[in-house]
């Protein structure tokens, strides 16, 4: 099992120059049972001054998140929007983050149905693991290592493991690629290089992921918009948005304000290039 640190990377952390002056994120490995579903688990941990409120944005991405707080535990499907989490006193969570469509093969039932929403363990694992919110939130709580808590995680999910799926590993080849190439823009060109067509490319994210490669495609887009501008990107709004595939300025800034929540320059703190 092994950890690292996450500042080398944004992983959909806004403004994450600030926001890991505030907060420490660790990642774990999977065990080899598990690595075909799981790309890792994590703990972040805060211990902010009295009467100081962090509000932390955070973007997207096309993955499950089963999430551990003090305040009880779930299991959370892909959000269509930014989300905010609310940081104060000192605190910490832990999750299990699946990888894309790797959550499918444990809930049976199109990943579609759980977008913008969640479940509980009984619901997402049996009821066998009724009991297992308690004990994993008790375990937070009373400031167990991560050794515990991933433990406790593994045992769980190793009791309803389910058969590895090819289509998981493919999805996930799909949306690295995304991921990595910032001039990848358009489903076509997934079509193209992974040889599928459109329509059975559409359904297997739909099932899988819960989300339409094209909004996936567009999150990665905008994800490395606000990455350039944290690193204090110069240019024009334009220029960002036609290296990032964008038709034109209005479109980039408008498909940047419906998912960042805040226009270009509003992000980036009044800068107008």
């Amino acid at each position: 099992m092994s950890s690292s640190p996450s500042q080398t990377a944004s992983m959909g952390i806004l403004q994450a120059p600030e926001a890991f002056n505030k907060f420490r994120l660790r990642r774990f490995a999977p065990s080899e049972a598990l690595a075909p579903f799981v790309m890792h688990h994590w703990i972040v941990e805060w211990d902010l001054p009295e009467n100081e409120v962090f509000l932390q944005d955070n973007i997207p991405n096309p993955c499950v998140n089963l999430v551990a707080e003090f305040s009880g535990s779930a299991v959370y499907g892909v959000s269509s929007r930014k989300y905010t989490k609310r940081l104060s006193g000192k605190e910490r969570a832990y999750g299990v983050k699946f990888r894309p469509g790797g959550f499918y093969p444990f809930a049976g039932k199109p990943l579609s149905e759980l977008t913008d929403g969640s479940m509980t363990f009984a619901e997402a694992f049996g009821m066998d693991n009724d009991g297992m919110n308690a004990k994993l939130t008790e375990a937070l709580r009373s400031d167990q290592q991560a050794e515990t808590l991933i433990a406790l995680t593994e045992t769980m999910l190793m009791s309803c493991l389910p058969h590895p799926d090819e289509t998981v590993d493919r999805l996930v080849d799909i949306i690295r690629y995304i991921q990595s190439d910032r001039t990848v823009s358009s489903v076509e060109q997934l079509t193209r290089n992974f040889d599928i067509g459109v329509r059975t490319l559409q359904r297997l994210f739909s099932k899988y992921v819960g989300v339409s490669p094209k909004w996936v495609i567009q999150l990665y887009r905008l994800q490395n918009a606000a990455e350039t501008l944290d690193a204090g990107y110069k240019g024009s709004w334009a220029s960002l948005g036609a290296e990032l595939g964008f038709y034109d300025q209005s479109h980039f800034i408008r498909s940047f304000k419906s998912m960042i929540g805040k226009t270009p320059e509003e992000y980036a703190g009044g800068h107008s290039p």
